[in-house]
């Protein structure tokens, strides 16, 4: 038996602000992963979907980043907005959010560029 349905990484890196990339803990990160984890709580889902704190997952430029496994759907989260619409679309539906998906081959292996 699997022990979650789903697994959310969200990206809290912190890096120096003068960094050339960037950082999503500076972008929102840590504030995305207690908004998704209070949600989650809320729907009575965090027995079956599970969000952690991630280090850096090398996609600096599109942060703050979450990826949810096992369908390894990476996508760039700007705004709280758009937190609730990835819950809604793909957390509960399993539709992916076109719109703010990753769309890059590195991250998403369906990806044709």
């Amino acid at each position: 038996m699997k022990r979650f349905d789903k697994h959310i990484f969200v990206c809290e890196n912190k890096r120096p602000d003068e960094h050339p990339r960037g950082c999503c803990f500076n972008k929102g990160g840590a504030e995305l992963k207690e908004k998704l984890k209070t949600r989650l709580k809320e729907l009575g889902l965090s027995s079956s979907i599970r969000a952690n704190t991630a280090g850096c997952l090398d996609a600096c430029e599109f942060g703050p980043v979450i990826v949810i496994y096992p369908e390894q759907t990476w996508y760039r989260v700007p705004s709280i907005q758009d937190l609730e619409e990835i819950i809604e679309y793909d957390i509960l539906n399993n539709q992916i959010v076109e719109r703010l998906m990753i769309k890059d081959k590195r991250f998403n292996r369906d990806v044709i560029e």
